[in-house]
């Protein structure tokens, strides 16, 4: 009979493989004749032979002559007993020159050698078997050691080859053997296969398991082994403990608990030590105290377990005094004592006990230790303390790769990224290699340098070879995202062959805003159609997407995908859900989210405010930000800054002063975005000089705050001052941008400034590389217009690189109405009944020019074209601040309390200024009335109303602040240039669009506006 060996899976060239085969085990070039004895194995092993009666091929050494004589070797190549089947194996490839050493050892004349010589001394058939056994049991003790796996695979196939029985000692070391090798499968496979299983056997395959991290299937393998009626031993009691404390599986763990009680087998130290890590790490320490207690003496172990578990938790104090208690026994703290020590100061965030516990160290001698001095590195990063985590790590000589990862990785979370990219060129110099942590950490830092360092990092990864690891690729797409680079990193994504959840939203992490964002629910959707369920990181992610967009259908579908996954009681999900409504103007959704939500910390408060005031809705931003104080929650400078912008824009100058008291409290008056805000505040409420004082006193000013006192400047008239201020901060090295010049344009309209404007108009492009907006555009148009320029205003919007809007039109509109140009008007008319036919200022605006040449005919056929449209005029509204009081009025307005004092007060004022020279003009009624009726009419402006109110209401000598919704006519702006003349009081009228500040009979517009 013949056997061939046939499962060998070939993943080497053949002759390579009858090498190693010749110098293992050398064969005649005919087939193996096997004797009549037959010793069977009830179950394959895990080499596959067959017999059949072809010659084996397979085996053939291709007259290779033999490399040994030793009669050990004749002895396994030629056994006197039946070769059995077996399972596959794969042929192995051995790096060693002389291949004969590879069973042997290094040394073909070491000890392995001496030991064959030494049980085949004698003839062939004298040798030991059980000798022979034992040899092959050291052999693969030592490849077990030694991470072999190789080796131990090819003494396994001589064994199988040669159809030697292992006895259970053998048995035992091909289970440890595979199992230290981390070939759990092939472990699995020869316990399978081994015909009486003891407890031994069993648990050396469950620590392997252990050891492999699969904590689950070494639980599975114990319950196994339980149902086969083998009695565990403290081994595997303490493996199987293991287990459970590594997948917190504390059931099993109390079920295993009650076994080791039945089975007495409590008193071991080494099981009482499991047993107290178990419950430490699942939380129960009352149950950890407990089996400390009873258990009948105590080592490091034991203690490091129960200091482990207090650690977690981050109660300090009891670590401390445990600590205390294990200096007092003989027991002796090692390296891991002191770093669960500093650990719970870490997860506690204390570190006033752990500069003590770091002097204490250092008394010890232990500050050098790698391990020791990583754990300080953890423990002052996590308390927010680069400076004193770098000295740590510079306190040690020597830092392996763990301590090079924590001090980069501090760095980089404590905002210190230049730092941070610094110490990896120092781990690189000092010849230590990253690993993916390290580069993860990296790439992290990289987010916030410049690209092209970010694009280096990645070279690094790919120099590495971590091109592969998920947790690096990750990291690099989130960093391209993060930087901009959203093609980057969408190529980083697509070459990924494990993508997992995070993959995914760090994809979507760059779809968040801008034109880009409608991409964000194309990404959400094929995510799904891959199976990944979404996270609250997923949700969160998609949200912003279509809040950048204004999606709120899709966004109310990812709402209902939310509830469905029972996340809508989430605070972070509920903040976006907030944002994404509130940017789509759905604020009743807003304030039915927002009550909803279970804890509202001071984010939710803040997007909460914030979405208020961009939504215009000053008031109840006010509100939001009374109400989270009453609840407890202290306002940052992002919640005051919201709310200060809010306060802006009701222009209500008594909330805004108060609110500018609270940031003097707080203390965060000097922070830039709320010293911007009441720059922005006072601007818009009439106060420039306060916005100027504000602004002087800041510490820094960025673009924003630049921007800032710019607008409010021109806004207020003071042009020369917005000019002025734009050559300081150029000179100061900040670069402006598209805000920037719409400031700069606009004071050049509102001065008459032409040729200024045109030249900063082109400094956009030219000097500073930004591309004109459609608002840059119509500023320009506005500068030519209000100038009288209509040639040069048709030329220019012919040579536009942007198609005219409806801004462009209405500006063209504006400035016809002021100059009369009846023709261009019509034109211009025409094209914006076709763009925005539900403009009432495109009907307003036409009559008006109609209205003041007299063509009354067509003035009605404009009224009845706005009427057939269904479009309403907006009414002319003024208010006032009185007395921390808000009051409105209309033209023609009878329904204040105050109107009989009200009237009374203008018809007095008319009579002193009509007695000095004032005689209304009724061209500014343009209404085909009478002129006696036209004048009439123009007393009763709303914003004479309101002044008349102020007048009677205020404080004298107090300046007065008027809003109006339509632009201010020409006779009430004589009229209150008079007015502050006569009654020597500063009168500061907001228009739709600009502040006009009367004194002493002048306006700051110079009569241009």
């Amino acid at each position: 009979m013949e056997c061939h060996l046939v499962s060998l899976h070939m993943h080497i060239p053949l002759p390579v493989l009858q090498g190693i085969l010749a110098s293992l085990c050398p064969v005649p070039a005919s087939c193996m004749i096997l004797s009549n004895r037959r010793q069977t194995i009830s179950r394959p092993c895990l080499l596959s032979l067959r017999l059949r009666s072809s010659a084996c091929s397979a085996l053939k050494t291709a007259e290779l002559k033999c490399l040994s004589t030793d009669p050990v070797l004749e002895e396994i190549e030629n056994p006197h007993f039946q070769v059995h089947d077996g399972l596959n194996i794969k042929p192995l490839r051995f790096c060693t020159a002389d291949r004969s050493s590879n069973i042997l050892g290094r040394n073909a004349k070491g000890q392995g050698r001496r030991n064959l010589e030494r049980l085949g001394s004698g003839t062939v058939r004298n040798v030991d078997e059980k000798g022979r056994l034992k040899w092959c049991s050291e052999r693969l003790r030592h490849c077990a050691l030694h991470f072999s796996l190789n080796e131990g695979k090819a003494i396994h196939g001589l064994l199988l080859k040669n159809g030697i029985d292992p006895d259970t000692h053998l048995w035992i070391s091909l289970i440890n053997f595979y199992a230290k090798c981390h070939d759990l499968r092939s472990a699995r496979q020869v316990l399978d296969e081994m015909p009486e299983r003891d407890v031994v056997s069993w648990t050396a395959l469950i620590a392997g398991f252990v050891a492999e991290g699969c904590s689950s299937d070494a639980i599975n393998l114990f319950v196994e082994m339980r149902k086969e009626g083998i009695r565990p031993n403290e081994f595997s009691l303490a493996t199987c403990l293991k287990a459970g404390s590594m997948c917190l599986d504390l059931e099993f763990g109390k079920q295993l608990h009650a076994e080791i009680v039945k089975l007495g087998a409590f008193w071991d130290i080494y099981i009482g030590s499991a047993l107290v890590d178990l419950y430490a790490k699942s939380g129960e320490l009352e149950y950890a105290d407990s089996v400390f207690a009873f258990m009948p003496g105590w080592n490091a172990v034991s203690w490091n377990a129960l200091l482990n578990g207090y650690a977690q938790m981050g109660d300090w104090e009891e670590v401390l005094k445990l600590f205390c208690r294990m200096r007092e026994s003989d027991i002796k703290f090692n390296k891991f004592t002191l770093s669960t020590v500093l650990k719970s100061f870490a997860n506690s965030g204390n570190v006033e006990p752990g500069r003590a516990m770091h002097s204490f160290v250092i008394k010890t001698g232990c500050e050098l230790d790698e391990f020791v001095n990583s754990t300080l590195v953890d423990m002052y990063s996590k308390c927010g303390l680069a400076d004193d985590a770098l000295k740590a790590f510079m306190g040690a000589k020597n830092h392996d790769i763990v301590s090079w990862t924590a001090i980069i990785s501090c760095l980089d979370q404590q905002g210190q990224q230049q730092e941070a990219a610094k110490l990896f060129h120092l781990m690189r110099d000092a010849g230590v290699r990253p690993n993916q942590f390290t580069l993860t950490s990296l790439i992290s830092s990289a987010s916030d340098l410049n690209p092209h360092f970010a694009e280096s990092i990645h070279a690094c990864v790919y120099k590495y070879g971590f091109q592969n690891e998920d947790l690096v690729s990750n990291a690099l797409i989130a960093m391209y995202m993060k930087i901009g680079y959203v093609g980057n990193g969408c190529r980083v994504f697509s070459v990924m062959n494990n993508r997992d959840v995070v993959s995914w939203n760090a994809l979507l992490s760059g779809f968040h805003d801008g034109e880009i964002s409608d991409q964000g629910p194309r990404i959400f959707r094929q995510m799904l159609v891959e199976g990944f369920k979404p996270n609250i990181y997923t949700f969160i992610s998609i949200l912003r997407s279509c809040s950048g967009f204004s999606n709120a259908n899709f966004g109310k579908q990812v709402h209902a995908h939310v509830i469905k996954e029972s996340l809508d009681k989430d605070g972070f999900i509920g903040t976006a859900l907030i944002d994404m409504y509130a940017k789509s103007r759905s604020l009743e959704d807003v304030g039915i989210i927002f009550d909803r939500l279970n804890e509202r910390d001071l984010f939710t408060w803040t997007v909460m405010i914030s979405s208020y005031a961009q939504a215009e809705q000053g008031e109840r931003a006010l509100q939001c930000f009374s109400q989270m104080q009453k609840e407890g929650i202290k306002p940052n400078e992002f919640t005051l800054a919201s709310c200060l912008r809010g306060c802006a824009g009701l222009s209500s100058i008594h909330s805004g002063t108060q609110l500018h008291s609270f940031a003097i409290k707080s203390g965060q008056f000097k922070d830039v975005f709320v010293a911007s805000a009441l720059v922005d505040l006072y601007g818009k409420c009439g106060c420039i000089e306060d916005a100027e004082i504000v602004f002087k006193g800041m510490d820094s000013c960025d673009t924003v705050a630049w921007n800032t006192i710019i607008c409010g400047y021109s806004q207020h008239g003071q042009g020369n001052k917005a000019l002025e201020a734009f050559k300081i901060m150029v000179g100061e090295g900040i670069m402006p941008d598209g805000i920037t010049f719409l400031g700069i344009l606009s004071a050049c309209s509102h001065m008459c400034l032409t040729e200024e404007g045109k030249m900063h108009f082109n400094l956009m492009n030219e000097v500073y590389g930004i591309i004109p907006s459609i608002e840059h555009y119509a500023c320009m148009v506005d500068i030519l217009g209000r100038a009288g320029k209509f040639d040069e205003v048709e030329t220019f919007i012919g040579q536009m690189e942007v198609t005219p809007s409806a801004l462009i039109w209405e500006t063209v509109l504006g400035a016809c109405m002021i100059h009369g140009n009846v023709e261009l008007g019509e034109n211009v008319a025409k094209r914006l009944f076709e763009l925005k036919p539900e403009k009432d200022s495109t009907y307003i605006l036409l009559s008006n020019i109609y209205a003041a040449k007299g063509r009354w005919n067509d003035v009605s056929k404009v009224r009845a074209l706005m009427s057939s449209q269904g479009v309403k005029k907006e009414p002319g509204c003024s208010w006032v601040e009185v007395d921390a009081q808000t009051h409105a009025f209309l033209s023609q307005d009878g329904s204040h309390p105050k109107t009989l004092e009200i009237y009374q007060k203008l018809e007095e004022l008319s009579k002193k200024l009509i007695s000095v020279g004032y005689d209304p003009n009724p061209d500014y009624v343009l209404h085909n009335t009478s002129n006696q009726e036209k004048k009439e009419n123009l007393i009763y402006h709303s914003e004479r109303l309101a002044l008349a109110f102020a007048l009677i209401s205020d404080t004298p000598n107090k300046t007065i602040r008027i809003f109006k919704n339509l632009r201010i006519c020409g006779d009430c702006h004589d009229f209150m240039k008079l007015v502050s003349e006569m009654t020597d009081r500063e009168i500061v009228v907001r228009d739709l669009k600009r502040f006009h500040h009367f004194r002493h009979g002048t306006c700051s517009c110079q009569d241009y506006w």
